[in-house]
């Protein structure tokens, strides 16, 4: 069942409705590009006849009602990353202030308090008529926790409004509440693989780690995988918590705070090596050695100095041998 059609379920009173008549498969796919396209503008067409068919079950019977933020609870799980300057909010704070809330959000009764509710979707809207200081228009619904997810997961795939790194977290938190990879799927709108590749990299980041980059709407799947894959590495880990720690990573942009973790952990160390100088009395340089992890590299710059080194390498080893000899058997 397509996310419409679950919304429209929900708030018509559980209709199911008609599946739809498949279609053959096309001979070939289509490019990158134009499938990307045509994923948006199939997911502006979904938004649209969802917004038709909620408007429809409204006029249908549900009733709109008025209630005062304070009496509402977000939902169980968040789905939002939050962050402290929200240009998005403060938008649709100055939009509903002048022309009004046009969408209902969908509430169910609170389960454990009295005259309160809890918000299965419409949380901007529960924010901004807050910060307005006036009542939210809400469709209560009695709705199970799982019908609160999938309504929930479904609003923000239909209007393609979550970053990837919030629907990672979002799959994750559903999978610690119980839900099992059937339902986390059908709430976020993807295949069995694709969530399990967002639990994937919920998994390999620490939580404190991704709230404390934000949403990071620029960044897609392939570099959050990526930068999973190298925090394995327990010295690039601790490289991204000491970046994090600087005074000004909580005041940049959430875009720029990933870049600045891209960058602390793709850096390659460079192995610090001991170099000495082997001269003459009077200072002439004859060669250079330099000592490394894996041993020394000697580099002889005087051919004079290489001559002799090669007539004496004999004796030089016969004598490295007794030594090495007698420290043995001191």
């Amino acid at each position: 069942m397509k996310g419409r059609d679950i919304l429209k379920s929900m708030v018509s009173g559980g209709e199911q409705p008609k599946p739809e008549a498949s279609h053959p498969p096309a001979h070939q796919k289509p490019a990158g590009a134009v499938r990307a396209m045509n994923l948006s503008l199939g997911r502006l067409n979904s938004e649209a006849a969802a917004a038709k068919e909620l408007r429809d079950a409204i006029a249908a019977g549900d009733r709109v009602v008025e209630i005062d933020p304070a009496q509402i609870e977000t939902s169980f799980i968040p789905d939002r990353i939050p962050l402290e300057a929200d240009p998005d909010l403060d938008e649709l704070i100055a939009s509903i202030a002048e022309t009004g809330q046009k969408v209902p959000i969908l509430v169910r009764p609170h389960p454990s308090r009295d005259k309160h509710y809890q918000a299965a979707y419409g949380h901007r809207r529960l924010r901004a008529a807050a910060a307005l200081g006036r009542p939210v228009r809400a469709i209560v619904k009695t709705l199970t926790d799982e019908e609160v997810i999938l309504a929930q997961g479904q609003e923000n795939s239909a209007r393609v409004d979550l970053s990837f790194i919030e629907r990672a977290l979002f799959a994750r938190r559903m999978q610690e509440h119980g839900f099992d990879r059937e339902t986390i799927s059908r709430a976020l709108s993807v295949d069995k693989p694709e969530a399990s590749r967002l639990l994937q990299v919920a998994d390999s980041i620490p939580t404190a780690m991704i709230l404390a980059i934000g949403p990071a709407p620029k960044v897609g799947r392939p570099r959050w995988l990526a930068l999973a894959d190298r925090l394995k590495d327990p010295a690039l880990n601790r490289r991204a918590d000491r970046e994090m720690r600087i005074a000004d990573f909580g005041s940049a942009d959430t875009n720029a705070r990933f870049e600045r973790l891209w960058k602390v952990t793709g850096e390659t160390r460079k192995k610090e090596k001991a170099t000495e100088t082997v001269r003459t009395r009077k200072g002439q340089p004859l060669a250079t050695i330099e000592h490394g992890g894996r041993g020394a590299k000697i580099t002889v710059t005087s051919g004079e100095f290489a001559a002799f080194l090669s007539a004496k390498m004999p004796d030089i080893v016969s004598a490295f041998e007794r030594e090495n000899a007698a420290s043995s058997n001191s």
